[in-house]
């Protein structure tokens, strides 16, 4: 692996690299950095906690520091898009530690948020803007952005913008972007809708890809649960968050109701759980996710929307309490552990009504995803797909699930071990890891919240 000095990334650029402690290109960066560089357009794969936001936001910041001249008000230079407030808030984050020390500004707009101030944020003109799609458009709407002048777009989380009308939202600010113009996509996954977004808005793209499309990262260990009912999924997991105390985990529910009820349903049992959802206010997800990274909540219940762009490395488990309509969704949940380097685990139920759902992912990620420690035989509990398609909520028995230990069961399908295939026993049951010297490592550790050496942001 090369390191950034080799990338031909200016020494201003390193230098913010050597403030910060990154040390080392992560893959996407090592991939992507020269391509935009040389004024490429690039179609960026892979998983969420890879490192993409630097994969574009150095080469993007080296470029228009060589560019004389302040933006004129109204204007950005380059323009960063993003699903969610979350999300942008954390792109802006790291390119604004990266700017210190120069005269290029970061700045945001997403709703949630006064547009008086944004639009006056606006007015002083920036360097780079990131944005929700539909505030921005907002903005446009009242004359209060000017982007004839924008020569650099970046669609990041692409995938996960197709859910919340991003096509309808790009055929509207795309135009309105000045030519010649470099533009970079990043997505987790290549849905088709994602293909037809490339061959529009890509010019003759560089393609870069970590993993393929659909995979998990390969350090995250995989395993489900077939269970009977809502009440067995409660039980299961209370049983899972007793074994591990006080690690970082964080749990998905299909619905806001259902996440705030969970939540206080964790809360009377004792553990120190937080949710975020679409009911919550800006302010209370905020404050929900920063005392999830700084350790001070360490169960944090959320739905797929609040989830998306957080990034938190100390993340020890994902739990998919019921399971995404979407299979994408699936990955980019469990993409929420085992970044930057780590181990993670990823940890699934299923109840009868969810069959199909379960079935779809696998199809998706093409493994067979093992099933959890101390089930019964993968054959008597695993839904077919026969069983599936004739099963609507609420149908007919998926399949159970008694007691823990044991190995998970369950074998990939076609040759050699998939990214993102279960390598080890599920939470509770994992055997010690030897290191090269012979020395047993811990049975159970709680990630390091930064790896200072990877460049994971």
């Amino acid at each position: 692996m090369s390191d950034f000095s080799s990338l031909g990334l200016s020494p201003a650029i390193l230098k913010s690299l050597a403030r910060a402690k990154f040390t080392q290109p992560t893959p996407i960066q090592e991939q992507a950095i020269p391509l935009v560089l040389a004024g490429h357009d690039v179609l960026g794969l892979a998983q969420t906690g890879t490192g993409k936001t630097l994969a574009f936001g150095l080469p993007l910041i080296d470029k228009l520091m060589a560019q004389p001249g302040k933006p004129s008000p109204k204007t950005c230079k380059a323009l960063i898009l993003a699903p969610t407030r979350e999300l942008v808030n954390q792109i802006a984050e790291n390119l604004s530690n990266l700017v210190q020390g120069t005269k290029m500004n970061v700045a945001t707009v997403v709703g949630g948020q006064s547009i008086n101030r944004q639009i006056s944020l606006m007015h002083r003109g920036n360097d780079i803007l990131v944005a929700t799609p539909g505030r921005l458009i907002d903005l446009m709407d009242r004359g209060a952005v000017d982007l004839r002048y924008t020569r650099h777009l970046v669609l990041d989380e692409a995938d996960q913008m197709l859910d919340l009308g991003f096509i309808h939202a790009l055929r509207k600010i795309a135009p309105r972007l000045g030519t010649p113009r470099q533009t970079l996509l990043f997505s987790a996954t290549m849905p088709k809708q994602m293909e037809e977004i490339s061959q529009a808005y890509l010019t003759d793209p560089k393609r870069v890809q970590v993993s393929p499309p659909g995979k998990a990262a390969d350090k995250i260990t995989q395993s489900v649960h077939f269970l009977d009912s809502k009440a067995e999924k409660a039980r299961k997991l209370r049983d899972i968050l007793t074994a591990d105390m006080g690690a970082l985990t964080l749990v998905f529910a299909r619905t806001k109701h259902g996440a705030e009820k969970l939540m206080k349903s964790l809360r009377a049992d004792g553990f120190n759980a937080e949710s975020i959802h679409g009911n919550k206010s800006q302010g209370q997800r905020d404050r929900a996710i920063k005392g999830f990274r700084d350790g001070k909540v360490n169960v944090l219940v959320a739905t797929d929307v609040a989830a998306r762009g957080i990034d938190i490395p100390g993340v020890a488990y994902v739990v998919n309490y019921d399971l995404p309509d979407v299979p994408d969704a699936y990955v980019h949940r469990i993409g929420r552990t085992a970044r930057a380097g780590r181990e993670g685990e990823a940890i699934a139920f299923c109840c009868p009504d969810e069959a199909d759902n379960f079935l779809q992912i696998e199809k998706l990620m093409k493994i067979e995803i093992p099933t959890a420690s101390g089930e019964r035989p993968a054959e008597a509990v695993r839904p077919s797909a026969r069983a599936a398609r004739g099963r609507g909520r609420g149908g007919p028995r998926a399949g159970g699930n008694k007691g823990r230990g044991g190995k998970p069961q369950g074998k990939p399908q076609g040759q050699g071990q998939p990214q993102g295939q279960a390598r080890s026993k599920p939470r509770g049951e994992a055997k010690p890891k030897v290191e090269a010297g012979g020395n047993a490592m811990p049975k159970r550790r709680r990630p390091r919240r930064r790896n200072a050496g990877a460049a994971s942001a």
